[in-house]
């Protein structure tokens, strides 16, 4: 079945959009970020002084009678995986995108990147389940076939299970990887899957968020529903006494987030949907360097 033309107009204009940025802001920042799965051996050059001992090749040097070490050089392919929530809570934003759509555009900014660089690039959606895995491959078509899942796929469930998706991964990738987990990680107990996920592999939590989940505007009695439970409230945000409950209620929820973050010990970059997205990236990875 092919694609609406809508769907296929926003995955030209993000590839176009990404890949300008890749090319104009992302050069040399991706790749200097993530070391590659170690040293491979590259060959053999005659011992000058000043180098590792520990290099020679004994074997060598006596069927010869010259001393010759061994040389390496990093194993620069890499496997990067994309995690992206597509519950309902990321349906939501006060910018010109929703939360899901920041995360979108992210991922095609990590995954256009890591084409660049020659690395494998695998996708993962959950929502309290797995709703969505493609393996990783190479090539800049497979990244096409990635962002039109983004774009497209309509999950089976509005619901959040972080942890569903994460032990998924810890089954499936094999081989050491990158992973992005890109998530608002509204949700419970997902530290120690995180944590265990982070012990085999290189995992990034991207916490995206929206700053008006703080904030409450004041619009008098209205009607708001849960994203994800569907369920449908009556509130007056001109009352004090509800503005307070609700901020501070915002305010709980956020400090066991990030303390269940910092419980899973993995590096973590923010957000705000409604800012500039770019700029949080480009930032982690200058630091990592």
């Amino acid at each position: 079945m092919g694609l609406p033309p809508e769907v296929l107009k926003k995955v030209k204009m993000l590839e176009i959009n990404t890949r300008k940025l890749v090319n104009n802001l992302f050069a040399g920042e991706y790749h200097t970020a993530f070391k590659g799965q170690g040293m491979t051996f590259a060959d053999f050059r005659e011992y000058v002084p000043g180098d590792d001992v520990r290099s020679i090749s004994w074997a060598l040097t006596a069927r010869t009678g010259k001393t010759f070490i061994k040389t390496y050089e990093e194993e620069r392919e890499m496997t990067l995986i994309l995690a992206v929530d597509v519950s309902g809570s990321t349906d939501f934003g006060t910018g010109a995108y929703f939360k899901g759509e920041v995360m979108t555009h992210l991922a095609a900014l990590l995954a256009f990147s890591a084409v660049k660089n020659n690395d494998q690039i695998g996708l993962l959606l959950f929502s309290d389940q797995v709703e969505h895995f493609v393996p990783p491959k190479k090539g800049r078509g497979h990244v096409q076939r990635l962002l039109r899942d983004l774009f497209y796929f309509k999950p089976k469930s509005h619901l959040t299970k972080i942890s569903s998706g994460l032990t998924f991964l810890q089954g499936a990738i094999k081989k050491k990887a990158t992973i992005f987990v890109f998530s608002d990680f509204i949700d419970q107990s997902f530290e120690q899957s995180l944590r265990l996920l982070g012990k085999k592999h290189d995992v990034v939590a991207c916490v995206v968020n929206d700053g008006a989940e703080y904030s409450l505007p004041v619009m008098g009695v209205v009607e708001v529903q849960d994203a994800e439970t569907g369920e449908i409230l009556t509130v007056d945000t001109s009352s004090s006494r509800f503005r307070d409950e609700y901020e501070n209620a915002v305010k709980k929820r956020k400090e066991e987030r990030d303390r269940l973050l910092r419980l899973s010990q993995v590096e973590r970059v923010d957000v705000n949907s409604a800012k500039d997205y770019v700029d949080p990236l480009v930032a982690f990875f200058k630091k990592r360097k």
